[in-house]
């Protein structure tokens, strides 16, 4: 962990965002009295994604596939309900 004050961090942001890159969490100081902390934020996973993951685990019923109650649909517009 690096305790930095502000005007080391301005001075040299580019430097101190590499290690933050790198996995390291920067204590930002103001008159070295703690005030943020700037760490590195969890990467979504790449590549595609599998397909059928869930597959035979369960099963959608009919009723999915029939149309909605008017009330609804209405509510999705912002209409009140009769």
């Amino acid at each position: 962990m690096i305790r930095l004050n502000i005007h080391e961090a301005k001075t040299h942001l580019s430097k101190h965002l590499r290690r933050v890159k790198k996995g390291e969490t920067i204590i930002l100081c103001e008159r070295n009295v703690p005030i943020a902390e700037i760490r590195p934020i969890a990467q979504p996973p790449r590549g595609k994604r599998p397909i059928g993951l869930y597959k035979g685990q369960f099963t959608v019923p009919p009723s999915f596939f029939e149309p909605l109650p008017d009330w609804l649909l209405d509510a999705f517009e912002g209409k009140e309900s009769k």
